[in-house]
């Protein structure tokens, strides 16, 4: 009840995942990683979504889908425990948007540059929240999130290398999420933690939105 009450939005995510993964394995036993499946509860395939944009939302459900139990397994529980901490960091409303931008801008990354790979998966969105917390460490007067900062970019690092030779991962999706936790991390970077100027916030917010919609234009005409 603890948790809950100080992470409620990283409860609903977490309960949204496992009830979409329950889902795909009760009613599709043995087949619940098959491409129809994946695509049938909101995975994104680009090149569909291509000739038909009025499916706009898949580059938000992916974040939701996952595809058999050791991807679903290591992304809810690094989100159990993540998006508690940023929870805490950026406020309910601000985590709660971070987290869905960020999934986004990986989606759209996905949607241009690997538009015939079908995709699903939490990480773009939770590379974008490690992306966040070492952004904000970094202008943080906090001596502790400062090391933080440190030991998560490090990781970021680790993990993007690892992702390089580790067939079927979406790379493209993990650096669009952490492009947009970047950029988002400056935004939302909480008053009491760091010296950034609200005209800088700004610009960042602009920034993310003006590579949202360039990328998203430009996938959908080429």
């Amino acid at each position: 009840m603890s948790t809950l009450k100080k992470s409620p939005i990283t409860i609903l995510f977490t309960i949204c995942i496992s009830l979409v993964f329950l889902c795909m394995q009760l009613l599709h036993p043995g087949n619940a990683e098959s491409a129809y499946v994946i695509y049938r509860f909101g995975g994104l395939i680009g090149s569909v979504l291509k000739e038909n944009m009025s499916h706009f939302w898949r580059l938000l459900t992916p974040i939701f889908v996952h595809i058999g139990w050791e991807h679903f397994l290591f992304n809810t529980v690094t989100l159990f425990f993540l998006g508690q901490l940023s929870e805490r960091l950026y406020g309910h409303a601000k985590f709660f948007i971070l987290f869905l931008l960020s999934g986004l801008m990986g989606n759209v990354f996905v949607l241009l540059f690997t538009p015939d790979v079908i995709v699903a998966g939490a990480s773009t969105s939770i590379f974008g929240l490690f992306a966040a917390i070492v952004v904000t460490g970094y202008f943080s007067k906090n001596n502790n999130l400062r090391n933080l900062s440190n030991s998560y970019r490090t990781l970021i690092i680790v993990n993007l290398i690892f992702n390089l030779i580790t067939p079927n991962v979406s790379v493209v999706g993990h650096l669009g999420g952490l492009i947009g936790g970047l950029l988002l991390g400056i935004t939302f970077s909480p008053k009491k933690e760091t010296n950034l100027s609200l005209f800088s916030k700004i610009i960042s917010l602009i920034v993310y939105f003006f590579i949202l919609i360039s990328l998203t234009i430009f996938a959908i005409t080429h």
